[in-house]
C-alpha cells in the first residue's frame, strides 16, 4: 500500500499526488515511470514519475482524470492508499551535454516534459522550452519549467495565455532561426509528436520521443506496449519509452491507442453512474 501524502489540483482535470514510495524514489531516473492500480479490483496504468521529494521518500505522480482509473485515482484523499505500485520502470533518459536542447510538451505532457528539461539543464546544456495546452486554465508547471529553462514559450490553442497556436509552429520557427539545435526531445499526444518528427526530420535535428502506448505488465511479458520503430518491434516498458522519433511509425501507435476507446468509455459511464448512485 502506498500512502498519499499531499494533493493538489494543477488544472481542470489534472490532478498532481505526492506518494510515499521510499524504495521507488531511491532509485528513479528522469524519463522513468511506474505502473499502478488504484485498488485490488483496478486495472494497471503507467504514470511518469514527475519528481522525487526533498525527503527522498515520496514521488510525485501528474494525471489527467480521462477514465475510470484516473477518475478513481482523483478521488483519492490525503492519507488515503494506492493498492499496488510498481517502479521504476523503463529505461531513463540519455543525459549529456548536448548543447542547445529543445524540449516540447504538450498538454499533461508537460509534467513529463518537466524532469527531463531539469536533467539536461544540470548537464550544462542550454534549454529552449515550448508547453502548450488548449487554454490558460489547462496549462501546468509554467513556473517549474522556467526555472529549469533558459527560455520558454508559452502556447495556448485560444490564445488565453502566451502565444496563440500550437508548439509546433513555434518548433518551425525557431529549427528555421539562426541559432542551432542539437537535440528535440517531444512529449504529448501522438499526432504532436509526429508532427513534431516530420518537422525536425528535413533539418537533421536528432529527436527523441516519450512514447505513451497501451501498457499492462510494464515488464515486457505481455506485449501490450509494441511499437514499431525503424521496422522492427519493440515494447515500450523495457525498451523505451524513449525513442529516435524518425523511426517510430506512429501511424500504427495512434491506431493502436484508439483499439479500446469504446470499452474505456463504457468504463467511464459504468463507473460514473455507480458513483451517482452511491453520492
Amino acid at each position: 500500500m502506498f500512502k498519499v501524502l499531499s494533493k493538489e489540483r494543477l488544472a481542470e482535470n489534472v490532478v498532481s499526488l505526492l506518494v510515499e514510495a521510499p524504495l521507488i524514489a531511491g532509485k528513479a531516473k528522469p524519463g522513468q515511470f511506474v505502473i499502478l492500480r488504484v485498488d485490488e479490483e483496478g486495472e494497471r496504468i503507467p504514470l511518469t514519475i514527475v519528481s522525487v521529494d526533498d525527503s527522498g521518500g515520496a514521488i510525485r505522480l501528474i494525471f489527467q482524470e480521462v477514465g475510470r482509473t484516473t477518475m478513481k485515482l482523483g478521488r483519492l484523499k490525503v492519507g488515503g492508499y494506492i493498492s499496488d505500485m510498481v517502479g521504476p520502470l523503463g529505461k531513463p533518459t540519455e543525459v549529456r551535454n548536448h548543447g542547445h536542447v529543445v524540449i516540447v510538451g504538450g498538454g499533461v505532457g508537460v509534467a513529463e516534459a518537466y524532469p527531463v528539461a531539469e536533467a539536461f539543464k544540470s548537464a550544462g546544456n542550454r534549454v529552449t522550452a515550448i508547453i502548450g495546452a488548449r487554454s490558460k486554465d489547462l496549462l501546468i508547471l509554467e513556473d517549474e519549467m522556467r526555472r529549469v529553462c533558459d527560455s520558454l514559450y508559452v502556447c495556448t490553442d485560444d490564445g488565453s495565455k502566451g502565444r496563440r497556436g500550437f508548439v509546433t509552429e513555434v518548433l518551425k520557427e525557431l529549427l528555421e532561426g539562426d541559432t542551432p539545435i542539437n537535440l528535440v526531445y517531444a512529449i504529448g499526444p501522438a499526432i504532436m509528436m509526429k508532427i513534431v518528427a516530420d518537422l525536425t526530420r528535413p533539418y537533421g535535428v536528432h529527436t527523441m520521443v516519450s512514447l505513451n502506448p497501451i501498457m499492462v505488465d510494464g515488464t515486457g511479458m505481455c506485449g501490450a506496449c509494441r511499437v514499431t520503430v525503424g521496422g522492427q518491434t519493440r515494447f515500450a516498458c523495457v525498451d523505451g519509452p524513449e525513442f529516435d522519433a524518425h523511426m517510430v511509425d506512429f501511424q500504427e501507435l495512434m491506431a493502436r491507442q484508439r483499439m479500446y476507446l469504446d470499452k474505456e468509455k463504457r468504463a467511464l459511464e459504468e463507473y460514473l453512474r455507480r458513483e451517482s448512485r452511491i453520492g
